[in-house]
């Protein structure tokens, strides 16, 4: 197999599945190069109807450049109310055209601002807020800036659609991005949260300096841990150091500063002056990594995807989903046995179940024969088991399972080299993309 980019390797994702050269080129030279879509998952009721039974009013944000969270911090703002009042149902990426929900409570429609690439559209009002999944998938098109091998695209198609058993499929990884695009490290905070090892958390956050970070900010997260080696750290003199670009690590920093930054609930409080859904990230980007490397260790030893071996855990589709879109329903879980290897495989090919690997938390149930040893065996090399999710606040998790494989509708055109293409929910386009690419994820 051919093995995958040293940065990619850095967050689990050891191989790719076509083994031939990509297309190389790059990404987002200009925003409009990537546009994501989101494919809804909501009907929200009239712009008029009660806002005491609605109080929540749904927008279709269509947004140029911009961070989701960076976006949702604007707009609370601008409004003049808490972050926390807004909520959306798909983290998208910065450098592109991004179209999504976003919903608001307590605003009326006359309410909403004008902000620089954004164009705001009122749909109506839901009686609760947007929650992540709250959507059915993700179109995109996507084009490819100097390619340099074009022709390899047809190679890599068909090198997918064996992977995927006859349509073009992927290893469900979780991207690059999920990390940390210019710095990887979120996953690394979450497993030392899951250890318990919250001082190491906030410093692999707040410190930690990167080379593909600018110089200021290098220098910024050298001195950080300049601080925190001293035997009485002087925490407001590291929150001086950390420019106002910084605003999540300064959030932290200034805890420390309130709090002494002794103990270690004190880092545990530091982390938590961060948004909820960013805390979260850090032990979903820990499952993630771990998944990762699951996926990775199951291509090693040339295990399939698109269809179950005993002791493989399947989940069956969710029949609320579109069947172009199906992902699995995790409380319908089933455990493959030697006798039942054929039935299940059938349900397979038909789109009807998914082979499934953990994102580990304290309800993770884990596979028996080689599926079952594989998630053992990262798992102890990472030195986490089911019960240490069990944490407070933002940051349990009691874990769910994923599916292995995404396949995918996928059309090509050329003049400009063009991938047009939908996923199902929560799977990234950089899983598919990093096949024709072939380049540092960085260009993705």
């Amino acid at each position: 197999m051919r093995e995958a980019h040293p940065l990619e390797r850095q967050v689990g994702i050891d191989y790719y599945v076509s083994d031939g050269p990509g297309v190389g080129g790059r990404l987002r030279s200009d925003p409009a190069d990537f546009r994501v879509r989101e494919l809804e998952g909501v009907d929200p009721e009239p712009l008029d109807s009660d806002p005491g039974a609605y109080p929540h009013l749904l927008v279709r944000a269509t947004l140029v450049d911009w961070d989701t969270n960076d976006f949702a911090g604007a707009l609370s703002n601008t409004l003049g109310v808490s972050r926390e009042r807004v909520s959306w149902a798909g983290t998208k990426d910065k450098r592109a055209v991004t179209t999504q929900l976003f919903s608001i409570r307590g605003v009326e429609s006359g309410d909403l601002p004008d902000l620089d690439g954004v164009d705001l559209e009122p749909l109506g009002r839901v009686g609760r807020n947007l929650e992540f999944g709250d959507l059915a998938g993700n179109a995109f098109e996507i084009r490819v800036s100097e390619p340099s091998r074009p022709a390899a695209v047809e190679d890599v198609i068909d090198a997918l659609t064996a992977f995927g058993g006859g349509q073009p499929a992927v290893p469900n990884v979780f991207g690059h991005q999920r990390f940390g695009s210019r710095r990887p490290v979120t996953h690394e905070v979450g497993l030392c949260v899951v250890r318990g090892e919250w001082r190491a958390a906030v410093l692999a956050y707040v410190g930690n300096p990167a080379t593909t970070e600018p110089e200021r900010t290098q220098t910024a997260r050298a001195r950080v841990e300049e601080v925190a080696a001293a035997d009485d750290p002087d925490w407001a003199a590291a929150l001086d150091a950390t420019p106002g670009h910084l605003g999540y690590e300064r959030s932290m920093l200034h805890r420390l500063v309130e709090n002494g930054g002794n103990e270690p609930a004190d880092f545990r409080d530091a982390l938590e002056a961060v948004p909820w859904n960013l805390q979260r990230l850090f032990v979903n980007a820990a499952q993630s990594f771990a998944f990762n490397r699951i996926v990775s260790e199951r291509l090693r030893r040339g295990l399939p995807f698109d269809r179950p071996v005993a002791g493989d855990v399947v989940a069956f589709a969710d029949a609320d989903t579109p069947a172009d879109l199906a992902v699995p329903d995790t409380d319908r879980l089933q455990r493959v046995t030697d006798e039942r290897v054929d039935v299940v495989r059938r349900h397979c090919e038909r789109g009807r179940a998914f082979v499934t690997a953990p994102l580990v938390g304290t309800g993770t149930e884990l596979g028996e024969g080689e599926p079952g040893d594989i998630e053992r065996e990262v798992l102890a090399d990472l030195d986490l088991s089911p019960a240490d999710f069990d944490l407070p606040g933002n940051f349990d998790s009691s874990g769910t399972r994923r599916a292995l494989l995404v396949g995918t509708d996928l059309s090509v055109s050329r003049d400009p080299l063009t991938l047009s293409f939908s996923l199902p929910r929560g799977s990234y386009a950089t899983a598919v993309l990093r096949e024709f690419l072939k380049v540092d994820p960085r260009d993705l």
